[in-house]
């Protein structure tokens, strides 16, 4: 079973689209139309066209391409803003924001034409954030499913808790998750799949894979292809072999 899978996109249309045509290489080569491509979330903050990421992923999934994506804390904070901006957030330190710098939550704002949006009161900011968020967009990010299995692998943002069996995890970890489970070395049954923490490259550990390669700190976007539990890094016309 062939799976495609894309790591942490904040907000970078320009690599987003770099890695489909990644993909698109790939599939002419194997002949395969059928496998997904399943993105592990994280589609705003941090980057320079957030809005065009969302609209892309929108769009695509609308007219019924084989996609999945998937929902990232990051997508996670964004609609909860749009609901109630004094909402907290379960993931997220008390002392923090969605708009704080470290967030990123401004760059995606300021990409829905909101002027300034860290440097404002709240209630102005959020009243010209519902009325610029296409109701489509709201729509597509807070549907998106948390987690997928393909065959051998279970594709989520954050990671799992484990011991703890799919259906009964919480999203909470699903989109934030480090402790508990990066540290972790057993098996879980089947190979996660995961982003969320950000490497300087894409990382096979045995029982979990990395593809969060720091798009959201200018490195690249990383695109791979899995058959079973074996993984390769796509590049141009190519395969590299990621091993434990």
């Amino acid at each position: 079973m062939r799976s495609y899978a894309i790591g942490d996109i904040h907000g970078h249309l320009d690599l987003l689209l770099h890695a489909h045509d990644l993909i698109a290489q790939d599939r002419r080569q194997t002949g395969d139309i059928d496998a997904p491509i399943i993105h592990l979330g994280d589609y705003v903050d941090r980057g320079p066209d957030c809005r065009g990421v969302v609209d892309y992923l929108a769009r695509g999934t609308a007219r019924g391409e084989n996609w999945v994506t998937l929902k990232g804390n990051h997508d996670r904070m964004f609609s909860r803003f749009l609901r109630d901006p004094l909402e907290p957030e379960e993931g997220l330190r008390s002392d923090l924001s969605w708009l704080h710098p470290r967030l990123g939550g401004a760059a995606t704002l300021a990409s829905y034409g909101v002027k300034n949006p860290a440097d404002r009161p709240i209630a102005p900011v959020h009243a010209e954030a519902v009325e610029g968020v296409p109701t489509e967009h709201r729509i597509f990010l807070e549907s998106r499913p948390t987690w997928v299995q393909r065959g051998e692998c279970v594709f989520v943002h954050a990671g799992i808790r484990p011991g703890i069996p799919m259906p009964q995890q919480r999203e909470t970890d699903l989109v934030w998750i480090r402790g508990g489970f990066l540290e972790d070395t057993r098996d879980h049954g089947f190979l996660v799949v995961h982003g969320h923490t950000a490497l300087d490259t894409a990382t096979h550990y045995g029982n979990r894979l990395n593809i969060d390669s720091s798009a959201a700190y200018g490195g690249p976007l990383t695109a791979v292809v899995i058959e079973g539990r074996d993984v390769w890094r796509l590049k141009e016309g190519d395969r590299i072999p990621l091993r434990p």
